[in-house]
């Protein structure tokens, strides 16, 4: 029984310590905006400063996301 509550407990832990507060920074011409994308796994932040940055790519400017 002690060793489920530990498997249990570590799950939990584990799968509440993928998601983490992540922004999108956006710099075109000097000027960086910040977007908070929320607490996202990483793979959701990078998909989604991917899909904002598409259009920031096509005006000359980068994107890139990072931890809060």
């Amino acid at each position: 029984m002690k060793k489920v509550l530990v498997i249990a407990a570590l799950g939990v832990f584990v799968l509440a310590s993928c998601k983490k507060d992540y922004v999108c920074k956006c710099t075109i011409d000097g000027e960086t905006y910040t977007y908070d994308l929320g607490k996202i796994k990483k793979k959701d932040a990078k998909d989604a400063c991917d899909s904002a940055g598409s259009i920031w790519l096509l005006a000359g400017g980068t994107c890139d996301y990072e931890k809060k």
